[in-house]
């Protein structure tokens, strides 16, 4: 008797286990004939594809022409910028910003203290050397908008305005920023 109870435990167990072995899913099944029939089952694939935006600047840095006599007199010194190239999947906008209302100022000679307040509008900028120039601002301005695209490419040209009476020796830095978005 005690052994009957056992092996019904036993059997018990068994039969839990089994119920919780894991089972292949049989989502679609297919028969032929032998020898000579072709069996087919097809399956759905899906995917998702995000937004995929690159930036990319030819130059980490650009070291602008020191001005000259003639420079100061025509009030600007012109000057080729990076070179930005956008890949995107989609539409985007590339805006560019100054990182500071002001330039960086450091003075460089004994007695003459470099221009603290340089504004960064003085750094202009075109996507054209011979085009309408624009200074920089802190809140920005879009470059270009468009779709998507395997490499669009776009030159940046500066011109960097100077003044006789305003512009003393320094060395001068100013971070410009890019930016790419999806609108």
């Amino acid at each position: 008797m005690k052994a009957d109870k056992l092996r019904i435990a036993r059997l018990a167990a068994l039969a839990t286990l089994a119920g919780m072995a894991p089972r292949v899913a049989l989502a679609q099944n297919c028969s032929a004939a032998v020898p000579t029939g072709t069996c087919t089952v097809s399956t759905t694939t899906t995917m998702t594809a995000g937004t995929v935006l690159q930036l990319t600047l030819s130059a980490s840095s650009t070291a602008l022409t020191a001005p000259a006599t003639a420079d100061y007199d025509a009030g600007y010194v012109a000057d080729n910028g990076p070179t930005t190239t956008v890949r995107a999947n989609r539409s985007w906008t590339l805006r560019i910003a100054a990182a500071a209302a002001n330039w960086t100022a450091t003075s460089t000679q004994p007695g003459v203290t470099a221009r603290a307040n340089k504004p960064a509008a003085d750094l202009q900028w075109s996507t054209s050397a011979a085009g309408s120039f624009v200074g920089l601002t802190t809140g920005g301005a879009a470059v270009l908008a468009t779709g998507a695209t395997s490499g669009t490419s776009t030159t940046i040209y500066f011109h960097t305005l100077y003044s006789w009476t305003l512009d003393t020796p320094g060395n001068y830095s100013l971070a410009v920023v890019f930016t790419l978005s999806a609108p």
